[in-house]
């Protein structure tokens, strides 16, 4: 536990290029509607879990995340404001849900900074325990 402990709080040059990459192809080439990422517990290494296509939903990506581990992911809110504009906002959303371990838990909070500030272009944050946090509706007041 102190080698994944140490490991997630050094540095974290951790965040693979797949998963920097994979965000700047969300946010610029629009090709992904969600980016799950995963902590591997034997390097420490941020790597891509699950990408969400176009055609995927909120939904999909609530539905993506494990009951009893934590996750980090990035969602590409498309939506039209009151004027009739066409507007994008990404959120960084920090899945760790009460079934997971402790280990899991403290080391998820301890990167999760690091990671976003890897993943540049986030509006807005969320953290959530169980799905109920983390409602679509949330999503459309936060973005508005």
């Amino acid at each position: 536990m102190a080698m994944a402990f140490k490991m997630a709080t050094s540095g974290l040059e951790w965040v693979s290029d797949e998963c920097k990459n994979s965000f700047m192809e969300m946010k610029w080439k629009r090709v992904h509607r969600y980016i799950v990422f995963k902590i591997e517990e034997k390097t420490g290494l941020v790597t891509v879990d699950k990408v969400g296509g176009l055609g995927e939903s909120y939904h999909d990506l609530a539905a993506s995340l494990p009951d009893n581990d934590c996750r980090y992911a990035v969602f590409d809110f498309d939506f039209v404001t009151v004027d009739n504009c066409r507007k994008s906002k990404i959120f960084f959303i920090a899945w760790a849900p009460s079934g997971s371990r402790i280990r899991e838990k403290m080391m998820y909070a301890t990167t999760k900074e690091r990671v976003r500030g890897a993943l540049d272009g986030i509006h807005f944050e969320l953290q959530a325990t169980d799905p109920t946090e983390m409602g679509f509706e949330l999503i459309k007041d936060r973005a508005k």
